[in-house]
Formats: C-alpha cells, structure tokens, sequence
C-alpha cells in the first residue's frame, strides 16, 4: 500500500507539534517521541493498522540498515558516542579529571572564569557541532561543578558556541555542507562570478542570529543574566546541586567510578589532544581521498566538503582509547577496573542513544509528511521585498523547530530563498540565504528533537529538558533582536543597520535585565 502525502497540507505538522507539545508538558522525551512516530506514520499508512506495523518494522530496521548496506552515518555516530562515554570514564578513572579540576582551581578564580573557559573552549573546538558538544562539556563539567555552575548553564554555554560558531567558520563541517549547498545554487542559477566560498564570507555578517546568540551569551556570562528557569536552575546549584536529583542521573553522568592515586592533568589533556589531533587529521585525509577519486587536487575547503566527519570521529575515537587505556595499564591501573570503566561509559550514554534513535526516526517520518516543504510553501513570491529577510529567517526557524535539523532545513530554504531573491531584488541575496541559515541554527536551538541539543545536554550531563527549557529564554531573545535587524536590513538594504539595531537592541535587553532585581547577581558569593 502507498503511504499518503501530505505535500500541501497543513496536517503535516501535526506530528512533530505533538511530539515537542508532549515533551514541554511531560517532561518525558522518549515518551512524547515515540507518541508523535506512531501518529506520524498512522497518518501516512491512512491508519491502516497491517501497513502501520510495517512501517514501524521497516523504520526501526532503516537505522541500522539501508538499501543493501548499513547506516553507516547513524552507527558512526551512535559509536563515537559510546566511544566518547568509555572514553571520558577512563580519563576520570585515570585521576586525569580531578588533577584537571585541581590545575583550575589554581588558576580559575571565580565561577565567571569557568564559564569564560566554557567559552573559549566552545569556540576553538569548531571543527564540528557534535564534537564540539561532547568534548567541551566533558572537559568543562569538572571546573563547572567545582564553581557550583548548574548543567543547565554549562549546557546552554556550549549549545550557544557550538552551531553559532559552526554556522560562520568555512572550516568546519557545517561551512563544507553549507558551502557544497551553495555551490549547487551558483551553478543553477548561473552565477559564475563568484565563488561558493565567497558567497559564504559574504554571509557571515548577515547571519544576525549567530552573531546576536553569541554576544548575549557573553553577556549572560558577564552580568550574570541568570533569569527564568535559569535562575532556578543556578540557585540549586549554588545549593549543591548541579542536575535536578529528583529527576534521576542525567545522560552522561559519572557512575560513581574509583579514581587511582597520581593521575596527572596528562592525563585528560593527552587523549583530547591525540583526539583532536586525530579527528582534524582523518577528516583532512578522508577528504583527500575523495578527492584523489574524482580526479582533484588537495585543497583545505575542497578537503573539508568531502570529508567523511563521521568515520574520521569514530576512528580517531576508536584509537584515542585504545592508546589511553594502554597507557593506563602502564600507569598500574588493572585492566579489570578499565574494563569496568569501559562498560559503565557506555551505560552512561545509553538514554542519549536512545533519544537520538527516536530523534532520527522521528525526522525521517517528518520528511515523509514534508512539514518542511509546506512550511516552506508559506513564502509567497509576491510579498514586499523589504519583508523577504525577516520572512524567510521566521519560516526557516519554524522548519527547523518542527523537523529538529538545520542541516535539512538549510537544504531545502536555500534554494526556496534564492529564486525569492532573485525573482524580487537581487541585492537580496546575500541577506535571504544568510537569513535562512540564522533561522536555521535558531530553530535547531529550540526544538526537543534536535540532535545537536540532545548531544549538548549529554555533554553536560544535563537533564534534556531542562537545557531546552533553560535555554529557549535566550534563543527567543537573541532571535527577536535577529528579527529586528532583519526588518530594519530588508527596509534600508544596509546590513550596518541590521547589525546597529541589534546590537541597540541587546543593550536595551541587557539593561533592563540588570535593573530586574535578580537579573543581575543573584548570588553574591564566588568560589567552590
């Protein structure tokens, strides 16, 4: 039986609506997400019960197995997670944690200080947003929790560093996807002129959310902006608790494993390093070799748009630990106790797999329905030219928060954004495909759904909820001063304007938070 479209119907939404609906009143994901599967392929299977059970069969199988070979990207990934879980449990096992967290004390003076870390090392781990999430918050967690800094916080840091920073660096893996994407664009519409890469610079100070997220986080971390669920969530860690204990352990959270006596800081700053190292170095090659088998020469952007990101993390990951652990064997640790650590790694990565399992299935039943194709329908060509930024930025958002990826909402705005630009005042262009990719990285930060949140809140050790929670406070501020300069661009076609404005905007927002009693310093002491 085929199943049912839904190409042109609002129904379409249903199902991802929900699902993130479910989620903000329960609480429970996996719960709310399973819900909105079933709805979403009963609609597509016409609530026929026989083709429902099928679909359910054949999507849980796709995830491991597609066509007539495996899933390779979403086993890679899920691996690199465990791998990152097993990982992190041997360095804590090693004492390199808490000698890293000693080393801080010595040199981080205040809780201000260890999330300026956060952030600077949010900033410069920028190769790739998944990446970016799990090393940063494990690096950071032991500095934040010595300072009394909430997972809520540490989360929000490095979900606001990572994709907003990907999002603007052509080195990374976001900027060879959106790059690939636009050099598809080009071509088709003739554009010979310039370069994919170019095009892409040119964006970068058009991208007002990214460059609006980034400069509130900064001030939330410099004026102590902790409102909202935040400041809740900031109050219970100054108490001793840096997750919310009633609602159990966090994804990611250390198991209670023994540390040996002498670990050094070596001992974490050596795998992440061979880590990084190694990661940079496959994806350089994986790309050369794609390369080579297309008859190119080597080029670093060239590299990166072919770069195979998912096997260069799992097989980088996948040495790093075998040389950790052979090195904590001849540190004396006993092979039983790195065996153990090993497995209860893995089980602290379990609930994150198990969200990100629903996540894709999820996506996938949302891009049957193709939610984001009549959210994209909505544009209309014949809307004021002044309005197309700021239009395009709200349809983009509202794509991503539904289907919970930037990366297909990317795919299918920018082609949307370009012929409306086009077709409307081709000065536009730049601001339009800009827009779509601030859109883009907004929704992603607001939607339950979203892996690059799921994994944000793992690296944390933070209930998922709870980040999306904390955090959708200043991804809807960020995004009304965004909003605002894409008005004020669309109507004075000055992208100085834009930013102006926004930037005036955010002065507004800070002021008036820091006049808020509790806006402001709402603790006043310092220190562990």
């Amino acid at each position: 039986m085929a199943l049912i479209s839904y190409a042109d119907s609002a129904l379409s939404i249903l199902p991802p609506v929900a699902a993130i609906g479910l989620a903000i009143l329960t609480r429970r994901v996996l719960l709310s997400l399973g819900l909105g599967i079933v709805l979403g392929i009963a609609m597509l299977a016409d609530f026929s019960p026989a083709v429902l059970l099928s679909e359910l069969s054949a999507r849980a199988t796709g995830l491991v197995w597609e066509g007539e070979g495996v899933a390779s990207w979403n086993l890679y990934t899920l691996g690199f997670l465990m791998i990152m879980g097993m990982l992190m449990a041997l360095i804590s096992v090693s004492g390199g944690t808490r000698a890293f967290a000693h080393w801080a004390r010595r040199r981080i003076r205040d809780r201000r200080d260890a999330q300026w870390m956060t952030l600077f090392l949010g900033a410069v781990i920028f190769i790739d947003d998944y990446f970016n999430a799990l090393l940063v918050g494990n690096v950071a967690r032991p500095v934040t929790d010595q300072y009394r800094i909430s997972r809520e916080k540490l989360a929000y840091c490095i979900d606001s560093t990572s994709a907003p920073v990907c999002v603007i660096s052509p080195i990374s893996t976001w900027g060879a996807y959106i790059m690939s994407l636009l050099a598809a664009l080009l071509a088709t519409h003739g554009l010979n002129e310039v370069t994919a890469l170019s095009l892409f610079a040119q964006m970068i100070p058009f991208n007002l959310y990214a460059v609006t997220a980034l400069a509130l986080l900064i001030c939330v971390v410099y004026f102590r902006l902790d409102v909202g669920p935040m400041a809740e969530a900031e109050r219970r860690a100054q108490a001793g608790q840096p997750w919310d204990e009633a609602k159990g352990m966090p994804a990611g959270e250390d198991l209670g494993l023994e540390q040996v006596r002498g670990g050094t800081v070596l001992n974490l700053a050596g795998p992440l390093l061979l880590l990084v190292s190694l990661v940079v170095g496959l994806m350089l090659f994986s790309g050369d070799r794609a390369l080579h088998a297309m008859g190119h020469a080597f080029g670093l952007i060239a590299a990166l748009e072919n770069a195979d990101g998912a096997w260069s993390m799992v097989t980088a990951g996948s040495i790093t630990l075998v040389i950790t652990a052979l090195g904590m064997i001849a540190q004396g640790v006993s092979p039983v106790l790195i065996g153990r650590a090993a497995v209860k790694g893995v089980h602290s990565m379990l609930p994150a797999v198990y969200i990100l399992l629903m996540a894709w299935t999820i996506a996938g039943v949302i891009a049957d329905l193709q939610t984001g194709n009549y959210l994209a329908g909505l544009a209309s060509d014949s809307l004021p030219q002044t309005l197309l930024p700021a239009l395009v930025f709200l349809i983009s958002a509202a794509a991503a928060f539904s289907t919970g990826t930037s990366y297909g909402t990317f795919a299918i705005m920018l082609p949307i954004a370009a012929n409306m630009a086009l077709a409307l005042e081709p000065a536009l262009l730049v601001p339009a495909l800009s827009a779509v990719l601030a859109g883009g990285v907004f929704g992603d930060h607001c939607s339950p759904i979203s892996d690059t949140t799921i994994l944000s809140s793992t690296g944390s050790a933070c209930h998922h909820m709870d980040h999306v929670a904390t955090q959708l406070p200043y991804a809807l501020v960020a995004a009304a001063l965004a909003l605002a300069g894409y008005l004020v661009l669309g109507f004075t076609g000055s992208v100085a304007a834009g930013l102006l404005i926004s930037c005036l905007g955010l002065m507004v927002v800070v002021g008036l938070l820091r006049r808020r009693e509790g806006g402001m310093n709402h603790y006043r002491t310092e220190g562990a």
